[in-house]
């Protein structure tokens, strides 16, 4: 296993100001730099409680470019059906020039119809949107003379400045939360795979991750080469009682915040979100212990945590990458950096008997 930083903010100015939540969010990426993590990535979000400290992830990504030299930097994911793809691949490829060639580009679809409707975008075009998009990107990093007839944009010839470090372009992610036919087609394109175990029972997620390397290996490409990252909260504390406390408390105020975006799918019906209606129903009734019984928060002390990875690694394989939610600004940075030092020193390298 491979071990990162995710940022996802889910608070306010009541909570916690902007300007101090980077402040703690910067110096938690010079502690993933000391301590070895392999990367940080920072999400997109918009108005709400929920993420949207982070409309630009490029921005935060650029200011992590700035004060390291080796981890990677990830989008968690960045929209396409919110940006033109031009000015989309540009900010990509300068901060990888910025960053010495470290961008792993992750791109989504989007979820929440309220960002849908303030961006003027319809919701039942997001798939389309995202596909014509990221195709549109990556023609823009590898190509020159590029022209794109699309249903959403046409342009071009355009040959785009500046050209991204990584030949032929940055590895492509696609994040998907609930959707088995999107890690299918993951696969199929050749994209490497971002999910998040929080929203679906082992065995599905278990059922998504075949069809996705089935489809990976389907298409010509050695199997284990895919890249495939989840996304765990995490709070480790040398008192195991003690970071139950804390784990609770994050979680709890994590789980008002995405109460609260997806309130507009008690009256919102896509055929593009076959099911989302049931999101405000689920975030009623998903509490904190079922969810450790599900190993779906990494939440203890660190032997606790340790059992916890070793089960997941046990279901879903070794070769994946963890992204550990350390900070979504409800519990403090002493709270954040005491569980990155913990994973660093005292679960990874005793993971699985030493090997890690």
């Amino acid at each position: 296993m491979k071990f990162g930083i995710v940022f996802f903010p889910t608070v306010g100015p009541a909570d916690r100001g902007a300007q101090q939540y980077f402040d703690e969010a910067l110096r938690l990426v010079d502690l993933a730099e000391e301590l070895g993590f392999d990367h940080v990535k920072m999400v997109e979000h918009y108005f709400f409680a929920y993420g949207g400290y982070s409309p630009d992830p490029v921005t935060f990504l650029a200011a992590a470019a700035g004060r390291t030299s080796r981890v990677r930097l990830g989008t968690s994911a960045t929209i396409p059906a919110f940006q033109h793809p031009v000015k989309l691949a540009g900010k990509l490829a300068m901060l990888d020039n910025i960053s010495g060639g470290r961008v792993d580009a992750a791109f989504g679809r989007a979820f929440l119809p309220d960002e849908f409707k303030a961006f003027g975008v319809s919701i039942d075009e997001s798939k389309d949107r995202f596909v014509e998009g990221v195709d549109a990107i990556k023609r823009l990093w590898a190509e020159e003379d590029v022209v794109v007839e699309g249903r959403f944009h046409r342009f071009g010839p355009v040959t785009l400045l500046p050209r991204p470090v990584q030949q032929p372009h940055p590895p492509v992610f696609v994040t998907t939360a609930r959707s088995a036919e999107s890690c299918a087609e993951a696969g199929r394109a050749g994209h490497h795979l971002q999910t998040v175990p929080n929203v679906m029972s082992t065995e599905e997620l278990q059922h998504r991750l075949s069809l996705y390397r089935a489809e990976w290996a389907a298409g010509g490409r050695e199997p284990g080469t895919e890249q495939i990252h989840f996304s765990y909260p995490c709070v480790v504390d040398e008192d195991g009682e003690r970071a139950r406390v804390k784990g609770r408390l994050d979680d709890d105020r994590n789980s008002a915040a995405i109460r609260d975006a997806v309130a507009s799918w008690g009256t919102t019906r896509s055929e593009a979100y076959p099911g989302y209606e049931k999101l405000v129903e689920a975030t009623r009734t998903s509490h904190f212990e079922s969810k450790m019984e599900q190993q779906k928060l990494l939440v203890g002390a660190p032997e606790q945590v340790r059992a916890q990875l070793e089960r997941i690694s046990g279901w879903f394989g070794d070769d994946i990458t963890i992204s550990l939610g350390v900070h979504s600004g409800h519990l403090s940075f002493e709270d954040a950096a005491t569980t990155m030092r913990l994973m660093a020193e005292q679960v990874i390298p005793k993971l699985n008997g030493g090997r890690g």
